[in-house]
């Protein structure tokens, strides 16, 4: 069963760039990850297929329902985390909370405190006085204090600090196991790969492709850079896998995809003074699933 079902979904903003023919399915009970640069329409098609705003075209339908037409009856079931949290100052944690849980027409007591002390979130403090990632651990415990069956997250680990990211990640994993679906969106490919199982990816207002984790896996990158006492001959690292070359005096940067021990065997060649391997950034990471696109069927800025 389809938890959540989006079929063209579009919104336009007059003549910018919004979405266009955003088509993906969330299966029940799975983690879904909803990736792409800042900026790409994350965060415009969740707001627009939970009917915060208003599609221009297109549908979405969650739990089998039209998103618009049953917007309230869907919402009771929902968890939602905005990537931006915004409180009346004045209030205190335990009263916002206590306030967000009347919606729901039940004691959420218990699970208020239950995930207050799992993310170390002090209740007597003025929303005022919270740090930003203490106001991102109230968004936490206000999406999820109802125990809702779907969760639908975005960017919500900017503010946490590593800790509370592992701690926030175990909490997700642990309402899974109950049979909670999650979608989580995301611009940290690395994060995306802890949780999900498949994952959308989009651009520039597009879908470019819906790609299972496995596969991501498969074809994963790194970014080198290099420093050598001698410069490097552009020919050196022509090789299968060898993406972005860049040779500028003694520093030699690339992306590379495949098995990392045929780089490593190159390398032994070279007299290294400096050597840095990193998790590339997603742009880079999907250049290939973006360069396949025609630019010219994008929206215009």
């Amino acid at each position: 069963m389809n938890v959540i079902e989006l079929k063209n979904l579009t919104k336009m903003y007059g003549k910018s760039r919004g979405i266009r023919n955003i088509s993906f399915n969330v299966e029940e009970g799975e983690i879904f990850g909803f990736i792409g640069p800042n900026g790409a329409g994350k965060s415009t098609t969740i707001r627009t297929m939970l009917s915060l705003i208003y599609p221009t075209s297109g549908s979405a339908l969650i739990f089998g329902k039209d998103s618009v037409k049953f917007a309230p009856e869907i919402k009771r079931e929902i968890g939602y985390l905005p990537s931006e949290v915004f409180y009346y100052d004045n209030m205190k944690v335990k009263d916002l909370l206590k306030y967000s849980a009347s919606f729901y027409k039940k004691d959420c007591s218990h699970r208020i405190s239950q995930l207050s002390k799992m993310l170390d979130l002090d209740l007597n403090k003025k929303i005022d006085d919270l740090s930003f990632g203490n106001k991102k651990k109230v968004g936490i415990v206000q999406g999820l204090l109802h125990e809702p069956k779907l969760i639908i997250l975005d960017e919500p680990t900017s503010g946490l600090d590593p800790l509370m990211q592992q701690k926030f990640f175990d909490l997700l994993k642990e309402e899974n196991k109950k049979g909670t679906t999650i979608l989580f969106s995301s611009h940290i490919l690395s994060e995306v790969q802890k949780m999900c199982d498949r994952v959308a990816i989009i651009k520039e207002g597009e879908l470019v492709k819906v790609e299972k984790i496995s596969t991501l896996k498969e074809n994963n990158h790194k970014r080198f850079k290099l420093e050598t006492k001698m410069p490097v001959s552009q020919g050196f690292f022509q090789m299968d896998g060898v993406q972005n070359l860049e040779v500028k005096d003694q520093i030699t940067s690339f992306l590379y995809s495949g098995n990392i021990n045929s780089v490593l065997e190159k390398l032994t060649q070279l007299e290294l003074t400096n050597l840095w391997i990193e998790e590339p950034d997603l742009e880079e990471i999907f250049l290939h699933y973006y360069e396949k696109e025609n630019e010219d069927e994008y929206f215009s800025p």
